[in-house]
């Protein structure tokens, strides 16, 4: 019988004592210690095999090639979306950890996933900690997921949980094959005596419930808060359990979400999902360009459509509308970004000033990625500047144009990779003429083309030239 008890350690240097202390007395940080749970199993026990298929003992060497792939791993969602973000479905005995702002639709989204898995057969398991089992079932009810045209009957479960005890109780009971916890943060156990959400009770209700996934080969998803940085609330420890990592994304006011893998064990990590949030519930948007530039203004200055990756390095491509807006200051000018962050901004308005020679130094400045989708690539950089050529001249770009690229600090335009990718998503919605930075159209072959005219451009004034003629 394996034996627990609990130790203080220290978040700075991990030190340890027995009794809490104020001060740490290794490296003399103040309120760093934490409470712990260490648990001591007998001598020489040996964990078993993992969920993704049974192998050989722990610390017998094998030959790589002599493992097989378990083909019967992954699990459909019924999300298509959701199913790509994640590489091809859920996997069997997987734990993946979904965070975003409180509203944006977690909840929604893995209801909606548990009621897809359930319609194909096996058994899934929703266990709320912050939401009454009436609330979620009324929320099942009015996205149409309890009574829709394939009957769930008793396939698709609700428990109210707030221990993780508790958890691992219903999950003996149900024997689920998908399970959602929401949220991990208001779940505990019972061994420690820290508050809910704390680092100690983070640890070690993470800690059992991906125990608990690799047991039953259930495929577990925690929902976690975040805090107003937007990272993943608790230890950063808690993504290092965890073999999935999701964030959720949205803006206020808009309707679009974007779903973005940052760890993937399974699968590619720069996959975006795009959903649209409606009465009904999130809905798929298989072609987010054609929704972003449906409502965009024909012949209008300031408006520049950029072919982007929403996810730094992700594999696929989006069109956007970037919308500039210069204006006179009754003094010092403004900087207002939305979707594009206001210190690369302020870069682009200097690089404008020196070597373009606009005049922008006393101007109210406002740039907006249309429908609310943030970017975070460079790759937005040459678009963007483009915009506000466009808007301080009051001279609007062609219509069919895109362009994508890096600016330097000296005007340079620079490579940006996946320049066939983005070039082919142009191409689908109609775009004949494309700026493109000159090392990566050195780079790109006919049929990499795409049929679209492109325009290699070395430097921003050039580009600036080439997109206002």
């Amino acid at each position: 019988m394996a034996k627990a008890s609990t130790q203080y350690v220290c978040q700075g240097c991990g030190a340890t004592s027995p009794r809490w202390l104020g001060r740490c007395p290794a490296c003399g940080g103040w309120n760093t210690l934490v409470e712990e749970l260490v648990k001591k199993g007998p001598r020489g026990a040996a964990r078993g095999a993992g969920a993704l298929g049974e192998g050989p003992a722990r610390g017998t060497p094998v030959p790589i090639e002599s493992i097989e792939e378990d083909a019967a791993a992954r699990m459909p969602t019924g999300i298509a979306e959701l199913d790509r973000v994640l590489g091809g479905g859920v996997v069997l005995g997987s734990v993946a950890l979904v965070g975003g702002d409180p509203g944006v639709g977690k909840s929604t989204l893995l209801l909606q996933a548990l009621a897809g898995i359930a319609r194909r057969g096996p058994c899934a398991l929703y266990a709320s900690g912050e939401e009454s089992i009436a609330q979620v079932a009324l929320r099942a009810r009015r996205l149409g997921l309890a009574f829709g045209e394939v009957p769930l009957g008793d396939r698709l479960q609700i428990v109210g949980v707030s221990d993780v005890a508790e958890v691992e109780q219903a999950a003996q009971i149900a024997k689920p094959t998908a399970i959602v916890i929401d949220s991990v943060q208001v779940i505990r156990s019972a061994d420690l005596e820290s508050a809910p959400g704390s680092v100690s009770q983070l640890r070690e209700v993470t800690s059992r419930l991906v125990d608990l996934a690799k047991r039953t080969h259930a495929a577990v998803f925690l929902v976690g808060h975040v805090t107003k940085e937007g990272a993943i609330a608790g230890p950063k420890v808690l993504e290092h359990l965890v073999d999935v990592v999701l964030s959720f994304e949205g803006e206020r006011g808009h309707a679009f979400r974007a779903l973005r893998a940052s760890k993937n064990r399974f699968g590619s990590a720069t996959e975006v999902g795009v959903f649209e949030m409606s009465p009904a519930g999130l809905r798929e948007v298989p072609n987010p360009s054609e929704l972003f530039l449906a409502e965009r203004p024909a012949h209008a200055a300031g408006s520049v459509v950029a072919s982007v990756t929403p996810q730094t390095g992700g594999a696929r491509a989006v069109l956007v509308e970037v919308q500039a807006l210069v204006g006179v200051s009754g003094g010092g000018g403004r900087r207002t970004a939305q979707g594009v962050d206001t210190a690369r901004l302020a870069m682009l308005l200097a690089v404008l000033e020196r070597k373009a020679g606009l005049q922008l130094m006393g101007a109210d400045v406002f740039a907006n990625i249309a429908g609310g989708l943030a970017i975070d690539e460079p790759a937005i950089d040459l678009p963007l500047a483009l915009a506000i050529a466009s808007a301080a001249r009051n001279r609007p770009c062609a219509r069919d144009l895109v362009a994508f690229g890096e600016v330097g600090l000296a005007g340079e335009v620079r490579g940006v990779p996946r320049g066939a990718t983005r070039l082919a998503e142009a191409a689908s919605m109609g775009f004949k003429r494309a700026l493109v930075p000159a090392s990566t159209a050195e780079r790109m072959s006919a049929a990499d083309r795409a049929g679209v005219e492109v325009v290699p451009v070395h430097d921003v004034e050039e580009a600036i030239a080439a997109a206002l003629e």
